[in-house]
C-alpha cells in the first residue's frame, strides 16, 4: 500500500513539474526572444548582401513589342545597411542604403518601333520593323525608408518609398533582320542585316536618379541572421518625359535574395 502511495505521489509531482514548465514555456514572450521590440534591442543595425535579378521594363509592354526572343538578366549583387527603430512589439521604421549592380541582355521582334539609330556613321530616326537587342547594366545606391511589420516573431514585412542614384549606366543595342521606314511609317525602306546592324547607345539620356516602393521580406533563421527577399519596382522612367526617341516609359523593376546579419 505504502509503495502504491509513493508512486502516486511521485506521479502527482511529475505532472505538476511538467504543467508548470509548460505554463513557464507558454508564458515566454516569443517576440522578445527572436527581437526586436519596443524593449527589447529597441534599436540597431542590419548588414545585408543579396542577389539581385530583373530588368527595365515598359509596363504593360506596348504593342510594338511583338515578342520576346531572349532575356538573360546580368546577375547583379546588392550590399548595405538598414538602421530600425522598434515603435512598438511589432511595428517599426527602418532606413537603409544599399549599393547595387544590375543589368540584363534581352532580344525581342518589334513592329513599328520608334527609335533612333546609327547606320554606317549615320544617325537616322523613324519606325523599325525587325530584331532589337538591347543590353543595360547600372551600378548606384538605393535609399529605401519602410515601415516595418512583425508578422509573426520571426516573420517580418516592410514596405515603403526609395530612391536611388546612379553611378554609372548604360543602356545600348543593335537592330537587325529587318528595315527601318525613316521619318515616318511610310518613310525610305532602309534594310538592317544580322552582319550589318544598326545601333544605338541611350546611356547619356538616362535620368541620374529614379523612385519607387520596396517590399521586402524577413525570416529569422537564427537569432541574429535573417533570410531576406524582396522587390524595388520603379515609378519612374529612367528616361526623362523629354527623350523621344523611346516614346514609351523605361521602369527598372528587381527582386532582391539574401542573408542579413543583425546587430
Amino acid at each position: 500500500m505504502n509503495t502504491i502511495l509513493m508512486k502516486l505521489r511521485f506521479l502527482a509531482f511529475f505532472v505538476l513539474l511538467l504543467s508548470t514548465g509548460v505554463t513557464r514555456a507558454q508564458d515566454t514572450d516569443k517576440y522578445a526572444v527572436w527581437g526586436p521590440t519596443d524593449t527589447e534591442r529597441q534599436a540597431g543595425f542590419m548588414v545585408r548582401l543579396g542577389y539581385v535579378i530583373g530588368g527595365t521594363t515598359p509596363v504593360p509592354l506596348p504593342a510594338e513589342i511583338r515578342s520576346i526572343n531572349a532575356f538573360h538578366p546580368f546577375g547583379g549583387i546588392s550590399l548595405g545597411a538598414d538602421a530600425y527603430w522598434m515603435l512598438s512589439r511589432r511595428w517599426g521604421v527602418q532606413v537603409g542604403w544599399h549599393f547595387f549592380y544590375e543589368g540584363f541582355h534581352t532580344s525581342a521582334n518589334v513592329k513599328n518601333y520608334f527609335m533612333g539609330i546609327t547606320k554606317d556613321g549615320n544617325y537616322l530616326e523613324g519606325y523599325f520593323t525587325g530584331v532589337d537587342e538591347t543590353d543595360t547594366k547600372m551600378f548606384g545606391a538605393t535609399v529605401p525608408l519602410t515601415a516595418t511589420f512583425r508578422l509573426s516573431p520571426r516573420w517580418n514585412v516592410s514596405a515603403g518609398p526609395f530612391v536611388s542614384m546612379l553611378y554609372t549606366k548604360r543602356f545600348e543595342g543593335e537592330v537587325y533582320d529587318g528595315y527601318l521606314r525613316e521619318g515616318n511609317p511610310t518613310g525610305q525602306k532602309i534594310e538592317m542585316t544580322k552582319d550589318s546592324p544598326a545601333t544605338y547607345d541611350f546611356q547619356d539620356d538616362m535620368l541620374n536618379c529614379y523612385w519607387g516602393v520596396e517590399l521586402m521580406f524577413d525570416w529569422k533563421a537564427m537569432r541574429h541572421m535573417n533570410v531576406f527577399g524582396g522587390l524595388d519596382w520603379s515609378c519612374s522612367s529612367i528616361f526623362p518625359s523629354s527623350f523621344k526617341t523611346v516614346h514609351f516609359k523605361m521602369f527598372p523593376l528587381y527582386a532582391k535574395l539574401g542573408i542579413a546579419y543583425r546587430y
